[in-house]
């Protein structure tokens, strides 16, 4: 099977209640269509809900940087586009471009996930099924041309 690059399964209509007084999306909005579009990616890789009723295991967000891009208003359609920009034994690390109706980008999201059983209260490896999906995902994203800002934390100017 041929992986998309970058994966684009994701798409969501902003709700009115996600509005905030300024008239656009409100910021934990964003992080919630973010996170909606990274489940979507994880269930893509078998690692989702139904992954964690089966085995006991799951994946925690541990750290994720967030770059507002542009307002949103009520009623847009936004879609995602998803990367796995590496993966090792245990972790993945994720960039999602979060676009409106044009096709701009209005949220990037960079997510580290660990991979967790829950029972024995620490993180695994992935199982060797997991691991195989993870790679083959990792191999076919690893030409996509990588943003500037990925991997770059807000810096705080020096003293003037």
């Amino acid at each position: 099977m041929t992986e998309p690059v970058p994966f684009a399964a994701y798409t969501r209509r902003v709700r009115d209640e996600w509005v905030d007084y300024n008239g656009h999306l409100a910021d934990w909005a964003y992080s919630v269509v973010c996170a909606e579009a990274n489940e979507v990616f994880l269930d893509h890789l078998g690692v989702s809900a139904s992954y964690r009723e089966r085995t006991g295991c799951t994946t925690y967000t541990v750290e994720s940087h967030l770059r507002y891009l542009a307002e949103v208003r009520a009623g847009a359609v936004l879609r995602a586009e998803t990367v796995l920009v590496g993966a090792d034994a245990k972790r993945l690390r994720v960039h999602t471009a979060v676009l409106d109706e044009q096709g701009g980008a209005v949220l990037t999201g960079e997510y580290l996930f660990l991979h967790v059983d829950q029972a024995a209260g620490r993180v695994v490896p992935f199982p060797p099924d997991r691991a195989e999906a993870v790679e083959r995902v990792r191999l076919a994203h690893a030409g996509w041309p990588r943003p500037p800002h990925l991997g770059v934390a807000i810096a705080v100017p020096p003293p003037s």
